[in-house]
């Protein structure tokens, strides 16, 4: 939870995440992210935890597959044809509710006959950390360009490229986990300037605990990639520093926001459906200023779930790799902590931003933010009986906890897609 006082204003403006793990436990060999040993330890009982995995946590790295492949040709806009009535049933879950509650659902266990229900999907909200997924694609993005015609290599430099974290990386109180191969231990402490990564390991920093340094190391290697090219994978953090330093705070700002915010629009996601104005932590802003702001809707966040699915985020692989970057496999949170999700497989980002005033004496909590009280999911959910969907569920519910609420509805939804 990261909580920024405005003394001025007795307000209090707060961003939180809690810590969750991604990744198909198996995927230590593919990517070199060392925290996943000890999940493989603990899932073949070598390693005691108190909390046993859930069953739909233990997919391997290659049961995880693409599940709109076959419709890859199809438009988007194909997908989002009302099913009137999945509609009316996803209607009676917001019954006397007003608007604060926007969502797209997609039901693609047939993908023959898809069923979708939205509602208030334009409605634009504060993404919080449902924002890292854009800091994703960029960098797939940026791996393609430099290497077209080989996802070997791609793969090679996000193993094998260790960068160093530098003031990106700060400042953010949320932890990282880092575990010792040869001790069996893990430890979980804040990022620090001198910390070194691989490109994967910051990846999954970025995404399995929400580290906003991690997430702001990540576009900024993004974007060195824009700006060197093919001589990216020789850049040394020197070099790296020297271009920062030396390039116009405009220059680098504006390639910045089009790194990230480009690949959007080839997705079709336009510039009121989503976008990332924003690094996320205090210490990038000492090179790179903000830039339009950040917004998210669940028509936009949908379109992106929809055509990762197809394949289509830059191409299959890259999809199929950014899935499995979503994929949970350790303590679930919010919408994907619902019971009825338990012995499902989850691919999920979530993100939250609540802002209070207590100026006046007035009550206001952890996820109860009284000014603004954003709560996001993003998800797609696979149940062993071959029920598939996907879900956008972004809330701006005042004076009300809303990863209770998000729980909740995520029983509910799925109870009326599985009907």
């Amino acid at each position: 939870m990261k909580k920024i006082l405005l003394l001025a204003a007795a307000i209090i403006l707060c961003l939180a995440f809690t810590s969750i793990t991604l990744y198909p436990i198996d995927g230590y060999e593919q990517t070199g992210i060392k925290r996943l040993l000890r999940l493989e330890l603990i899932k073949n009982g070598a390693l005691k935890e108190t909390t046993p995995l859930p069953e739909g946590a233990k997919k391997s790295w290659s049961d995880i597959q693409l599940n709109l492949s076959e419709r890859a040709s199809d438009s988007v806009g194909s997908f989002f044809q009302i099913d009137e009535t999945f509609q009316k049933e996803i209607n009676g879950l917001f019954r006397g509710l007003d608007k604060s509650y926007s969502l797209t659902v997609l039901d693609i266990s047939d993908i023959d006959h898809i069923r979708y229900a939205k509602r208030n999907e334009t409605a634009g909200y504060q993404p919080g950390s449902v924002g890292k997924l854009a800091v994703l694609i960029a960098l797939f993005t940026q791996l393609e360009k430099i290497y077209p015609d080989s996802w070997e290599s791609r793969t090679d430099l996000l193993k094998h490229k260790n960068v160093k974290a530098g003031v990106w990386g700060l400042t953010d109180e949320h932890t990282i986990p880092i575990y010792n191969i040869e001790k069996k231990t893990q430890i979980k402490r804040q990022v620090v300037a001198s910390d070194v990564f691989s490109l994967y390991e910051w990846a999954d920093h970025m995404l399995s605990v929400s580290n906003n340094g991690a997430a702001s190391i990540v576009w900024r290697e993004a974007l060195l990639m824009a700006a060197f090219g093919q001589e990216y994978p020789e850049l040394t953090d020197e070099k790296a520093l020297e271009y920062f330093k030396t390039t116009p705070k405009k220059e680098l700002t504006d390639l910045a926001n089009d790194v990230v915010n480009l690949p959007l629009r080839e997705l079709g996601i336009s510039h009121d459906e989503w976008r990332l104005g924003s690094f996320f932590t205090r210490g990038a802003n000492t090179y790179v200023g903000d830039k339009g702001g950040s917004i998210g809707t669940p028509v936009g966040m949908m379109k992106f779930l929809v055509q990762l699915e197809q394949g289509q985020v830059v191409d299959a692989q890259s999809s199929l790799e950014m899935k499995r970057l979503m994929y949970m496999t350790d303590r679930r949170i919010r919408y994907a902590q619902s019971p009825s999700l338990k012995d499902a497989a989850v691919y999920f980002k979530s993100g939250s931003l609540y802002k209070c005033d207590r100026s006046n004496g007035q009550v206001c909590g952890k996820y109860m933010g009284n000014i603004q009280n954003f709560m996001n999911s993003v998800i797609i959910v696979e149940q062993p009986d071959n029920c598939t969907y996907m879900v956008v569920l972004m809330t701006n519910v005042l004076g009300k906890n809303s990863a209770s609420d998000h729980m909740y509805l995520a029983s509910a939804i799925d109870k009326i897609v599985r009907k």
